[in-house]
């Protein structure tokens, strides 16, 4: 029986490697945008791997704390919280001095129509950000949409390949990414930009829009035919790991999971959980969004869950009527407009 309990229970367990990390990591970590959808979990998950590592170490949480929810669980949990605009320089400044910080602060849907808003929270906070904190290790989420999509059997695209941008949000992603690079540059800061498609927290996620689609019996799109995402608990591991492979210059690193998964084929296999049969439109296309992650293989192991246990997982939240967060990825987008 799945309840929100047991899956934040699974989020925050910290593996043996990131305990080990934890000890490695020196100071306090400041979790900037932390009431989104990963940053909760994250912070707990950092809490939790610091107790079991037996180093003393402040977690701190910053976000305007409009989630009553993540809140509580934050603070049930020991994270220091500030509830404060990022946005307010004044306030931004204030902030105490810490030795890591992971930038999760960001604005995706809603750009179209907004793109003002959109560009002050990607591009130009980060500058502000980079500055204020040009002395700390700092792990940058950004997204792995900065890409082109590309051929389905052409192995996705890696850190070689150069960004193509499509649309405002995903150009002002990779200015997000251009301001840390300035700072890496130019003040030497260590910075590890975390290039990431897709995590799944059962709440919401790829798989999670996919198996809505089919409860509600709505058509899904074939034209983007596949997908790449990650256990969610392993992506808020590699984030806090990160902070030891920054770097200046920054490094950067795709964080995904190893398969790239067929929409028909994981549909098809979560309405067999589900006891509905899913309804497709259009023909299957030929290119996607894809990301190759081996380097993030390399370097921190493999996801510790897969993407065919996640499948599961998720037909099993979902029939046990577990509380989802209403946030659609829109991973069927292939024109850049969110």
């Amino acid at each position: 029986m799945w309840t929100e309990e047991k899956l934040n229970e699974l989020l925050t367990t910290p593996s043996a490697a990131l305990i080990e990390d934890m000890k490695k990591i020196k100071g306090d970590i400041m979790i900037l945008g932390a009431g989104g959808k990963m940053g909760p979990t994250l912070c707990v998950l950092a809490k939790n791997a610091a107790k079991k590592a037996g180093v003393d170490k402040r977690i701190i949480a910053v976000s305007r704390g409009s989630d009553e929810i993540a809140t509580k669980l934050m603070k049930d949990n020991g994270i220091e919280v500030i509830a404060m605009d990022l946005l307010d320089k004044e306030k931004l400044y204030s902030l105490p001095e810490v030795e890591n910080v992971i930038y999760m602060a960001g604005k995706k849907f809603g750009t179209n129509g907004n793109e003002w808003q959109t560009w002050a929270m990607n591009s130009v906070l980060p500058a502000f950000v980079a500055d204020k904190f040009k002395k700390s290790n700092i792990v940058v989420f950004s997204s792995g949409n900065i890409y082109p999509i590309v051929p389905v059997n052409g192995g996705g695209c890696s850190e070689k390949d150069r960004p193509l941008p499509n649309g405002e949000y995903a150009m002002s992603c990779l200015a997000r990414e251009r301001s840390f690079e300035y700072a890496a540059q130019t003040f030497g800061t260590k910075v590890f930009i975390y290039r990431l498609n897709f995590a799944v927290d059962l709440r919401y996620g790829v798989l999670f829009d996919v198996a809505n689609k089919i409860m509600k019996g709505e058509p899904i799109s074939l034209s983007t035919p596949c997908f790449n995402f990650i256990w969610q608990g392993s992506a808020n591991e590699i984030a806090l790991r990160g902070l030891l492979h920054a770097t200046a210059p920054a490094c950067v690193m795709n964080v995904t999971g190893p398969e790239t998964v067929s929409i028909k084929k994981a549909a098809i296999e979560l309405g067999q959980y589900l006891g509905k049969e899913p309804v497709f439109e259009g023909e299957e296309g030929d290119d996607a969004y894809l990301n190759d992650a081996s380097l993030a293989m390399e370097t921190f192991g493999y996801p510790s869950v897969s993407a065919k246990t996640l499948t599961r997982w998720q037909a099993e939240y979902i029939l046990d009527g577990g509380r989802t967060l209403d946030k659609p990825t829109h991973f069927e987008e292939r024109k850049g407009k969110y």
